[in-house]
């Protein structure tokens, strides 16, 4: 099982983290933030990751440092899961309908963090969520598993739609990246024979 468990304490947040990248979806989310609890829900029901996720954070002052240190964690447990990629078929896209949104996701497990976050939000706020967070939290995620991701928003007007659709594209993109790849007899995929 390709399975990662997370503990980290700032003086800002306090997270436990586990993740199974062979699962069923199951999750276990408590963030602070009702909105966030739903877009993590979704993210693991999505890509079918177990998914634990246990953050008592400063939400007296924001989300802020709950969201960016849940997004550190997730990669950290991603990369340690994903071990030397061997296998897997390393990219992923996904073009995702919510409604009225549509959201463009690709992603490359390179073992190089690069994102490139094209996603107009017509609102700050949905819920108790600020959302530019949206960004923040994927920003450490990539950082931290060693992602190259796209995101863009090819049309959309509710923020909760658009949102909840990158959320989806998401963790659908990252559901096949990390899947298994049968030509590759366990190979690393890459011409470098490393990621």
């Amino acid at each position: 099982m390709r399975e990662a468990e997370i503990k980290r304490k700032t003086a800002e947040t306090d997270i436990y983290l586990k993740l199974n990248l062979d699962g069923t979806g199951k999750r276990e989310i408590s963030t602070g933030s009702g909105f966030f609890d739903h877009m993590m829900n979704l993210f693991a029901s999505h890509s079918r990751f177990d998914l634990t996720v246990e953050c008592a954070g400063d939400t007296n002052v924001d989300f802020h440092h709950s969201c960016e240190d849940i997004g550190i964690a997730l990669g950290k447990a991603f990369k340690e899961a994903l071990g030397d990629k061997a296998g897997i078929k390393r990219y992923g896209h996904v073009i995702l309908p919510m409604d009225e949104t549509l959201v463009l996701c690709a992603a490359d497990i390179s073992g190089r963090a690069y994102l490139n976050f094209d996603v107009a939000i017509p609102s700050g706020i949905v819920g108790d969520f600020d959302t530019e967070l949206t960004e923040e939290f994927i920003s450490a995620l990539v950082r931290e598993a060693g992602i190259t991701l796209h995101i863009k928003k090819i049309y959309g007007k509710n923020t909760h739609h658009i949102i909840e659709g990158v959320f989806k594209a998401l963790a659908r993109t990252l559901r096949i990246a990390v899947s298994s790849d049968e030509a590759l007899s366990g190979e690393i995929p890459s011409s470098k024979g490393v990621l």
